[in-house]
This record gives C-alpha cells, structure tokens and sequence, in this order.
C-alpha cells in the first residue's frame, strides 16, 4: 500500500510534468509503480466482477446520471444534463469493485478507469442513495467475508496516531499552502449571508467556536489540535493565553512562524504533545474535527480528557463531523479508500454517539448545538477548485498525475456527502451538568 508518507519520498525529486490542470482526461496514464506499486495493475477475479457489474448496472438504473461504456452503451436515469460517467476500461473497473467495492471504486477513479467532467455532480447521487444501492444482505455478507479490515498498525495508539497524522498532515506545508485560504484552517467554514468568501467564513467559524467555549480576555485556553495556528492566533486576538497541542512536527514548525508574524507568539505555546499526555486546569476547551481522528476505543479517553482538563465552570468548543447513527453503527469497521489514502485511523462519531461517551465517561453534556453540513460542501467546493487550478504548482513540488485524481476525488467524494447530508458537521458546546 502506497502512503502519503511513501509519496512524499517517492516524489522528492520532480519528474515530466503535465501543465496545468483539467477537471478530468479521457486518455489518463497508468500510475507509475514504482510510486504506487501495485495500482496500474487490476485484480483477478471474474466470478467477482460479474456480480459487481450486475450490481452497478441494478444501481445506476434509477440513478439521475449517465454512465457511457465504450461501445457507446448508456445506463441510468438522467436526462441530457445530467453529470456523465464514462467507463474507459470496464473490466479493471469491475474487477476492483468485486474485490472489495469501497475502495476499488476510489481507486478506479485515481487510474482512470473511469471518468467524468463534473465529478461532485456525478457522486452527489450516489452519496444520496449511499446506504440502499446495494441490497442490505449483500453489504453484510461482503463486510463479513470480502471487504478489508482496519490494519492493525493503524490504531490510534500513542505511537499510531502519530505515524496517522505524519501520513496525512506532514505531507506538505506547502501543498496544504496551496489551496487553503490565508488563514490555513483545514475545517468547516460558516459562511454569513449572501458572502462566498472562503477566509471571511473561516474567520467567522473560528469566531464561532471560541464564543461556544465562552473565550475573552484573561483566559487560559487549551487548543487540542493546533492545525496550523489559526484559532490559537484568533484566541490570543480576544486576550487569552493558549496552549496548543499538535502531534506534527512540521504544523507546529510552520504554525510558531505564523504566530510570530502575526505578533501573538508570546501569548501561544505550541506543543508536540497528545492529548493524552495533557496535564493542568484550563479555563476553556478548543478542538476543531480532531475527534474524527481518536478512533472509538479512544472516545472515553479523548471525551474524559476534556472533562479532565476543564476548571470549574468552564465550557468547551467542540467542532465534529458527524454521520447518522444507523451507518455509525454498521459501518463502524469498514476499511474504505479514505482510509487507505487519506485518513488512516479515522472515524467519524454521530451525535449519539458523542452525548454517549459524555453520559457516560464525562460530567460534561451538550448545551449548545450549530449544524454547518451545506457550509462544509461549500468550503470542500472551494479547495477543490483552487487545487485544481494550481495544479501546476503542486505538480511542481513533485507531485504526480495519480495524486491529483486521489486528491480530487478525495475533495470531492466528501463535497457529495455534505451535499446531500450523508455527512453533516457540528460545532458544540459542552458545559458541565447541572447538580440537582
């Protein structure tokens, strides 16, 4: 399996370039192997691809899109605007999709064995339909006798998450650099009324969040997730000391220079420490989409953390991606393509969920509660276009055509499930229990 952390040594050195991005190619090169070993080559499995293809052709059927093989056959129920999938190379595409559906389906896209112009379009009705495109007893015996699990070294340990973090966010500064807005945040934006600006709408989530775990003058705050150092910037704005846990080593490098630039560094002490490792009393709590992260044999932990590290009569801000508890909870030990490229180690909690491990591990409970789901497909909307039309650049830090059809995908697979609320986020605020 080839990791971001694999990538990044294997692209050190830039090789041919193919200029500047498009949305998507008809004529798309096999991935190189010796960056991604093993991908150009589809798997061997027939009987599989057989009843994967009848799968897919009995799901697509009512599905507003359009699917064109190459000899011209068209599936689906869409109308002559409806987002187009071309399938360049239908025996690899069923081939990976019989062999295990929820991450050959990713994975046919980054080789392109399938294509399409408007890609968030296309997976915004197959995100709608997620749960019921595939009969309920065929997805249980597939999780139970084809699909992958979570590997073992991908557990949120100490050690785990650390190499799970470094796979992700030590990929690059500066790629990160490249399609973030100017105040790096790498989370739902709130957009205010009639504005499309992306920093204007970071700004006012992370003015969101701090007012939900009561933040102002003289307060000392606990961040547990530095990113790169936006909410500890805005937190010491307002007067408050921070103290900022990452467990990046090159977030908190580049986070310290964006402090000292913006005249707070005296007032924000960045350490490269786990939340578990987490000692004193703190006047408010921060963590902006870190519980997606923790894994749920950590959640009593993560969740008793915040208790334990609150003073009396703080609050704290949380900010979380959710799903519904249903596809929580069957969904749970899925190993998908998020998880082998992007997220190792990740699971996003419901809301159900979240008040459980407060019931239950915490003198904490939710107070007060703000959805920002169709903000997040907008901010998703955002990074995805502005990568693409960078994509020179990016090219240039040596990254190659098959990471910009991962990343793409990447951006707008999660866009399609905001879109149609298959995904939803929600800024918290926890406050302790009233005694009776």
């Amino acid at each position: 399996m080839t990791t971001h952390h694999d990538l990044r040594q294997a692209t050190a050195t830039p090789r041919a370039r193919n200029g500047a991005a498009r949305p998507s190619t008809h004529a798309v090169p096999r991935p190189n192997e010796g960056v991604w070993p093993g991908l150009a080559t589809p798997p061997v499995a027939p009987a599989k691809a057989r009843i994967a293809e009848g799968l897919f052709r009995r799901a697509v059927r009512t599905l507003p899109v359009r699917v064109v093989f190459p000899g011209g056959e068209r599936i689906g129920a869409g109308g002559p605007d409806s987002p187009v999938m071309r399938i360049e190379r239908p025996a690899s595409f069923f081939a990976r999709m019989g062999v295990d559906s929820k991450i050959g389906f990713g994975e046919s896209y980054m080789v392109g064995d399938w294509t399409t112009t408007d890609l968030p379009g296309l997976l915004t009705p197959f995100a709608a339909k997620l749960s019921t495109l595939i009969p309920p007893v065929l997805q249980r015996m597939a999780r139970r006798y084809v699909e992958a699990r979570q590997p073992r070294e991908e557990v949120n340990s100490l050690e785990g998450s650390r190499e799970n973090i470094h796979r992700h966010y030590d990929l690059s500064n500066d790629l990160f650099a490249l399609f973030l807005d100017e105040t790096m945040s790498y989370s739902a934006a709130w957009f205010a009324q009639g504005s499309d600006d992306l920093a204007d709408a970071q700004r006012r989530k992370i003015d969101g969040i701090l007012d939900m775990a009561g933040v102002r003058d003289g307060m000392h705050v606990l961040e547990i997730g530095t990113g790169w150092g936006g909410l500890a910037t805005r937190a010491a704005q307002r007067g408050a000391r921070v103290t900022t846990l990452t467990i990046s080593a090159e977030q908190k490098a580049l986070a310290e220079q964006r402090l000292e630039r913006e005249g707070v560094a005296d007032r924000v002490q960045v350490l490269l420490r786990d939340y578990r490792e987490a000692q004193g009393s703190y006047d408010a709590v921060v963590s902006v989409e870190m519980v997606e992260a923790v894994g749920e044999a950590y959640w009593p932990t993560y969740f008793g953390a915040l208790d334990r590290l609150l003073a009396p009569g703080g609050k704290v801000g949380l900010q979380a991606i959710t799903m519904p508890h249903d596809r929580l909870a069957v969904s749970k030990n899925d190993y998908t393509w998020i998880h082998k490229y992007v997220f190792p180690g990740g699971l996003i909690p419901s809301v159900t969920s979240i008040e459980h491990n407060l019931a239950q591990d915490t003198s904490l409970h939710i107070a007060e509660r703000r959805s920002l789901g169709y903000d997040y497909a907008r901010t998703l909307g955002h990074w995805r276009e502005t990568f693409l039309s960078r994509w020179s650049e990016v090219a240039d830090m040596g990254f190659d055509e098959t990471f910009r059809r991962m990343w793409e995908f990447y951006l707008g697979y999660c866009e399609a499930g905001f879109r149609v609320g298959y995904l939803d986020v929600f800024q918290l605020s926890l406050q302790r229990r009233p005694s009776f």
